[in-house]
């Protein structure tokens, strides 16, 4: 009897430690993090609108920052308890290392997933869908990429787009001055005071920065698509059971009758703190992806 009884409860541990349960799952990884921590570390943007940003009272708020709350909800489902959130302002320069060294445990942000990202870390299933374009000045008389010949243009350092425009800048033999900037707002503040030709950026950004300046209408976004690129909600690799419950959150959302109205309160509706309404309707790539979700890092998969 005793036998049996010690085979049962073997069977039992041994069930427990098995990586498909859900016990197992809870006390791994990023989860097994946050419920002996008692509180999750969201890495959080100061000045991508409409995605992730300061308001007048000091508060992170935006899209990303409203889907990762979403996740959060997820998380003390599946940990049944409890969870504080704590919010950690990153750039696009320090969010993979600060991700990668457990400093924050969700990026919420406005962050392409491409393959070279990939291999660093992992993201939610995609949540918006962008092009990098060029920003000029109507002035300017700039259309295309190939205008910019000789000219100075802005990046903001960190991210995808400025890989992109120093690559095409070589292979195109365009002799621009490439200039960064520490972060989109800087970017766009080079633009503003004539110190670039040009500022290259997200459709989006570039959208939500022309709403906001000072005299809107002296700027114009390029029709000239360069490149498109999903956004995702970044998290480490290799965390299986927090994958899960990341993906789990962003598809019922998704699924839910409300997202229309979380995707109108950022994208088609006045945001604060200016009250500016950014008036872009959803696209049909981000339809697509609505309907069938994706965390695919291939431009073609958006098309």
């Amino acid at each position: 009897m005793a036998s049996i009884r010690l085979l049962v409860f073997t069977v039992f541990f041994m069930a427990l430690a098995l990586p498909g349960t859900p016990h197992a799952q809870a006390l791994s990884g990023t989860l097994a993090k946050v419920g002996r921590d008692g509180y999750i570390t969201l890495g959080v943007r100061e000045g991508s609108v409409p995605f992730s940003y300061l308001d007048d009272n000091g508060r992170f708020i935006g899209y990303s920052v409203d889907l990762c709350m979403k996740i959060v909800d997820e998380v003390r489902k599946r940990l049944n308890r409890q969870v504080e959130v704590r919010m950690t302002p990153v750039s696009a320069s320090n969010r993979i290392p600060l991700m990668a060294n457990g400093t924050i445990d969700l990026e919420c942000g406005s962050t392409t997933n491409n393959a070279e990202r990939a291999r660093q870390v992992a993201f939610s299933p995609t949540i918006f869908v962008i092009a990098n374009r060029l920003l000029t000045r109507k002035a300017a008389n700039i259309r295309t990429l190939a205008d910019m010949k000789g000219k100075t243009l802005v990046a903001t350092a960190g991210t995808t787009t400025l890989k992109q425009m120093t690559a095409l800048n070589r292979e195109r033999n365009l002799g621009m001055r490439i200039v960064i900037g520490k972060d989109h707002p800087e970017s766009f503040l080079m633009l503003e005071t004539n110190r670039a030709n040009a500022a290259a950026n997200d459709d989006i950004l570039l959208a939500a920065q022309v709403a906001g300046s000072k005299q809107p209408a002296d700027y114009a976004i390029g029709a000239e698509a360069l490149s498109l690129e999903p956004y995702g909600i970044m998290l480490r690799r290799g965390d299986a059971p927090f994958k899960a419950a990341v993906d789990a959150a962003i598809r019922a959302a998704f699924a839910s009758p409300d997202f229309p109205r979380l995707y109108a309160k950022w994208f088609t509706s006045p945001i604060p703190p200016k009250g500016i309404n950014l008036n872009v309707p959803m696209s049909p790539q981000l339809k697509k992806v609505v309907a069938s979700p994706t965390d695919s890092p291939d431009p073609a998969a958006y098309r």
